[in-house]
């Protein structure tokens, strides 16, 4: 039995505290980016009406619990999605800070739950563990956490973990505790995703490929009596029409060099990350054939770790697209875009207008500048107003 397609949908976006800039793969075109370059992400976002952003982690990023709390007092309704990590924490010390972060947010923060998947970074990190080792580590983390977070005293030993009267004095503002959020394409990581998580997400491969996974996961919950709901990770390249949108996408790695997706191919090469495995089979390291399906674009994924697919397209082609992914049972899109402050905007003005949301959006009826949104026609002139249809 397949998924319920969502009537609406809820859409992130990004913050790029690994870098940001025009280009993939050079120096070229890059930007510094510092905590006044994410604070105009993050309040665009907000802005915008976009339901959250996410932070990356690793050793590559900047600490996203760090950047998020930074940010929270700097927006108003943005939620963010930021990374427990277990292994290199504590269950007891992550759910202090998840309490912490939701509270002091007023309950604006989603978890990320990140197992992790390239030995050398995890080995850098001092953990020494297989694969499927850390999903271990994974479910009795969360197993323990979510009854920290619940309020309860929890006394547990597992094979990896062992706590002796936890518990919190402050409760999260969300009550029993923040969405937790979850990407696993191995037989291990779907198991911990049907057992323990809220929503399980997973990066933009092809629309068959996705519903094949997330009916996987949907039988695998229902057996054990749990409801999943779905999200995916995709990078967007939207412009007024198709042929600007695919140049802009060959624009996009026009500085890469082979030699630097060989270096990168050979990084993704090491991680024992099923889905990351997936990735690069969308592509091969090839730049001949990245239309892997019907404008989903695999070139960000020939130096870019983790997804590494855009949609590309008009509004209307994408927007298309991301109803494709909801009829398969989609409802959460975590999008990025190059550069992120920039399409930020792009998609929201454009595609925004096009999709059945579940969170509310800039509604410029209600903006006050004025007038009608647009410069002043020689200084004299107020621009007549414009009505973007939605389908």
């Amino acid at each position: 039995m397949s998924i319920a397609a969502p009537a609406s949908a809820n859409v992130l976006w990004f913050l790029p505290t690994h870098g940001d800039g025009r280009y993939l793969g050079t120096e070229i075109g890059g930007r510094p980016v510092d905590i006044n370059y994410l604070r105009q992400i993050a309040q665009a976002a907000d802005d915008l009406g976009y339901y959250g952003v996410l932070l990356p982690t690793g050793r590559s990023c900047e600490d996203s619990w760090v950047v998020a709390s930074a940010l929270v007092p700097l927006t108003r309704q943005l939620r963010y999605l930021v990374a427990v990590r277990p292994g290199l924490q504590s269950p007891t010390v992550a759910a202090r800070m998840t309490a912490t972060l939701d509270r002091i947010s007023n309950g604006r923060l989603l978890i990320n739950v990140v197992t992790g998947g390239d030995p050398a970074e995890n080995k850098g990190d001092g953990i020494f563990l297989s694969h499927d080792e850390r999903y271990e580590v994974t479910r009795e983390f969360l197993l323990v956490y979510k009854q920290l977070l619940a309020g309860e005293t929890v006394n547990f030993k597992g094979k990896h973990i062992a706590i002796e009267d936890g518990r919190l004095l402050f409760a999260p503002y969300q009550q029993p505790h923040p969405p937790l959020y979850f990407g696993g394409s191995s037989g291990a990581g779907t198991e911990v995703a049907s057992e323990i998580v809220d929503k399980y997400l997973t990066w933009g491969e092809p629309p068959a490929l996705v519903a094949e996974k997330l009916n996987a996961v949907d039988v695998l919950a229902k057996a054990k009596g749990r409801k999943v709901s779905f999200g995916i990770r995709l990078h967007v390249i939207v412009r007024e029409t198709n042929e600007q949108a695919w140049a802009a996408a060959d624009q996009l790695i026009s500085h890469v060099s082979d030699d630097t997706i060989a270096k990168a191919q050979a990084v993704f090469s090491r991680m024992d990350s099923v889905g990351q495995r997936r990735m690069a089979e969308l592509h091969g390291g090839r730049r001949d054939k990245l239309e892997v399906s019907p404008n989903l674009w695999a070139g960000v994924g020939l130096v870019r770790g983790g997804a590494g697919t855009a949609l590309v397209g008009d509004p209307q082609t994408v927007a298309a697209r991301i109803k494709e992914y909801m009829s398969v049972g989609i409802d959460t899109f975590i999008l990025s875009g190059y550069p992120h402050l920039e399409e930020a905007y792009r998609f929201a003005e454009l595609v925004f207008p096009l999709l059945p949301l579940k969170h509310a959006t800039l509604d410029k009826a209600k903006a006050f500048n004025g007038g009608p949104f647009g410069e002043t026609i020689a200084n004299d002139h107020r621009p007549a107003p414009k009505q973007t249809a939605a389908s």
